[in-house]
């Protein structure tokens, strides 16, 4: 059977994979894993419940604060707010865990349940896998006076934001912003937090319905945010997805700054005012080759992981460094946030702007993008990519003929039977080059037999 926890909590249709009965489930089964240390002190434990304003979040909310409450877990219900959100409240209220209901940039009809533990991190697969082998059993069943209470989170939001405004080194009068709230849970807070700190905020994608999140808006839709930027004469705009752990920003032309720009921007600032770790930043294999090369000229060691901010988290842990993300725009403060915080990330992009009197755009010049494409060769067999001994001359030519100037990736999908191949070149004609031939020996030496496809 198929391990249910992806690599982002439980996430796929709802009332298809994600069912109320299923919410339910894994709450009671969470609530035994989660909850037996204060259970077994004799204080009853305590959960933060939050989720985005997709419509199915309100049934699933509902099933998740009756398991956990019906375990004997009192629930404190946070109502729409941002994941990195809920992981801030899980710290600051001192909960046993939280529970976050979101398909973060999915469309509407998905939806997701994420744990989170004390501390507001992330839960390693071993946790996952505890509240996964809870299922089926008998639940937690207290009586009287023993049964988990539901009260209502009631300044949930203003925690948040207080928090959040915290951060900055400066107000951010002078500069007007465009915020792009991709209709999901930074509808409220990211307008209110920008506004608050000063500056001139102009909203699009705020009206949440609860069916139109990320519905041609937010980080994965940004063409009304850079027409909106250009209209408005705004000095930059900033994008998050549904549930707003993401940031991409677009610049005062409409330019897309990416989130390894935006890492670049970052890591070059903390640096300069001696507040990067070891001047180190972490990011994935993904990320462009401009970053590292970038980030070396700077005297900055880029540590790369596995795909997935899962991974990156766990890297800076394990080093204790402070600036980590992903090319998508999730981008982690270890000093602020325990997950990637799309309205904390867009903060310091503006802080940034108002204290260099610098635009964004040339803040972004920090590093050259080098041209990169992807091709995702389908129909092979992706245990071998690692193996074949054609794909690695083919591989091992191409890193000779790129020298330093590009880099090959391939990738093996985790979830469908294909390989990535990512190369990247000094111009595009090369990378185009190189990745239609690489994909070629893909497709040609880990071919799935047709009788075995069948």
């Amino acid at each position: 059977m198929a391990r249910l926890f992806g690599t982002d909590g439980v996430r796929g249709l709802a009332n298809g994979l994600l069912t109320a009965e299923l919410a339910l489930q894994l709450a009671q089964a969470a609530a035994v894993v989660l909850g037996h240390e204060r259970a077994a002190n004799g204080t009853r434990p305590r959960a933060v419940v939050a989720r985005d304003p997709r419509a199915s979040g309100e049934f699933i909310a509902a099933a998740v604060e009756a398991g956990l409450s019906s375990s004997g877990i009192d629930v404190y219900d946070a109502g729409v707010l941002p994941t990195p959100a809920a992981a801030y409240l899980i710290a600051d209220l001192n909960a046993d865990f939280g529970v976050m209901i979101s398909a973060s940039h999915n469309p509407a009809p998905d939806n997701g349940i994420k744990f989170f533990a004390r501390g507001g991190q992330k839960l390693p697969d071993e946790v996952e896998d505890a509240i996964e082998a809870q299922l089926g059993k008998e639940p937690s069943r207290p009586v009287g006076g023993d049964v988990g209470r539901i009260q209502r989170f009631s300044d949930a939001e203003d925690r948040y934001i207080v928090h959040l405004l915290g951060t900055l080194p400066h107000r951010l009068e002078g500069l007007k912003v465009v915020l792009d709230c991709a209709h999901g849970a930074a509808s409220g807070c990211s307008p209110q937090v920008f506004a608050s700190a000063g500056a001139e905020v102009v909203v699009i994608g705020a009206e949440p319905d609860g069916l139109n999140i990320n519905d041609g808006v937010g980080s994965t839709h940004l063409g009304q945010l850079k027409e909106a930027v250009i209209k408005h004469g705004a000095d930059f705009g900033i994008a998050h997805d549904g549930d707003a752990d993401r940031c991409l920003a677009v610049d005062h032309e409409g330019n897309e700054v990416d989130g390894d720009q935006i890492m670049a921007i970052l890591a070059l600032a903390l640096k300069a005012s001696g507040k990067l770790k070891d001047d180190v930043l972490v990011a994935t294999v993904m990320s462009n080759l401009g970053l590292k090369i970038a980030l070396r000229d700077a005297g900055i060691t880029l540590r790369e992981t596995a795909v997935g901010d899962r991974y990156v988290l766990e890297a800076m842990r394990d080093g204790g460094f402070s600036l980590g993300g992903e090319q998508s725009g999730h981008v982690i403060f270890s000093d602020y946030a325990t997950t990637g915080d799309g309205v904390l990330t867009g903060l310091q992009i503006a802080a940034q702007v108002a204290g260099t009197g610098r635009t964004l755009q040339d803040l972004a010049r920090a590093m050259t993008k080098l041209p990169q494409l992807m091709i995702n060769v389908k129909g092979v067999d992706k245990s071998r990519a690692a193996t074949d001994e054609g794909v690695a001359a083919a591989v091992a030519a191409a890193e000779l003929e790129l020298g330093d100037t590009g880099r090959v990736l391939l990738r093996p999908s985790g979830t469908e039977a294909l390989v990535r191949v990512m190369v990247e070149a000094a111009d595009m004609e090369t990378a185009t080059r190189i990745c239609t031939e690489l994909a070629g020996v893909v497709e040609d030496r880990l071919a799935i037999p047709r009788e075995l496809a069948l």
